[in-house]
């Protein structure tokens, strides 16, 4: 990597990371409307790249719906609450495109495309990062913070797989760097490897035990018993994580292009910068709503 577009990257991350912390300090509809606009800019990428393939979705209606489903989080910030708000909104924007695809456009302009790939980049961008106001919430509803919990305790419960993920990203990037030679999977990406996947993993247990060691005060009534199961929880979300960028890579090579955009300078696109957080996030959620079910 040369040495200015890694400037530009610390650049990026020197502003984006206290941001990121104070909107999730802030929380309620300053986090959600936050993330919404996040969502819509991948859900918008994501029809981008469909076009290089031929399809026309419908960006309008795509990227309304993504944002709709993180503010539908924003409101019901429950899993069972939000699901029929969720639910309500994919039907919506299916029955919308179907819609639109039948009448408008006709049969002669792909309404099978438009429509499936309009449904798919609103799943996409949108589920995943509507998790995010649903994780916020998951300490004051199970009690994480204690009897008076700080609005820490909610940073440091999405902290989490953000910890991991990144962290198992930069180990997996040196690894592969130094050591990367039998591809991972060379038809999806050619430059991971091996090595970098299991740096990658290890990095995010890593990540993972030292956020425990970090916010361990801020959740004293917290989900995990030790820095072992933490540990475990972070290789899981490191293989998600992993999951996620070769998804990614998976759509840009049948795009044919490098970046999904080019808004955020020597990252690419919003999709380059949340294409491990599409599989970790929602995957963080699950197994922490499930250890507070359980526990």
């Amino acid at each position: 990597m040369a040495a200015g577009e890694l400037t530009r990257r610390w650049g990026v991350a020197a502003v984006g990371v206290p941001a990121v912390v104070g909107v999730l300090w802030v929380g309620g509809w300053i986090l959600a409307g936050v993330v919404a606009v996040v969502a819509g800019l991948a859900a918008r990428e994501c029809y981008r790249l469909a076009e290089h393939t031929g399809a026309r979705p419908f960006h309008a209606l795509g990227v309304a719906a993504t944002g709709a489903m993180v503010l539908a989080a924003g409101v019901a910030p429950q899993g069972a609450a939000f699901a029929p708000l969720a639910l309500l909104v994919m039907a919506a924007l299916t029955l919308a495109a179907l819609l639109g695809a039948a009448f408008v456009r006709g049969p002669e302009n792909g309404p099978i495309a438009a429509t499936a790939i309009t449904v798919f980049g609103a799943l996409y961008a949108g589920l995943s990062l509507a998790t995010v106001p649903l994780l916020h919430a998951l300490p004051a509803r199970e009690g994480w913070g204690g009897e008076t919990p700080s609005p820490w305790a909610a940073v440091a419960i999405v902290a989490l797989p953000l910890t991991a993920t990144w962290i198992g990203d930069a180990a997996a990037f040196f690894a592969g760097k130094a050591w990367g030679k039998r591809r991972l999977a060379p038809s999806i990406s050619p430059k991971k490897s091996w090595a970098g996947a299991v740096a990658g993993v290890t990095g995010a247990a890593a990540g993972a035990a030292a956020w425990y060691l970090v916010t361990d005060d801020l959740l004293p009534a917290g989900p995990f018993r030790g820095i072992v199961e933490v540990a475990l929880v972070g290789g899981v979300l490191g293989v998600a994580a992993i999951l996620g960028d070769l998804v990614e890579s998976a759509l840009k090579r049948d795009a044919g292009v490098k970046d999904s955009g080019t808004l955020l300078p020597g990252h690419g696109g919003v999709l380059d910068r949340i294409d491990a957080l599409t599989f970790s996030l929602p995957v963080s959620y699950a197994v922490l709503a499930f250890m507070g079910t359980v526990r």
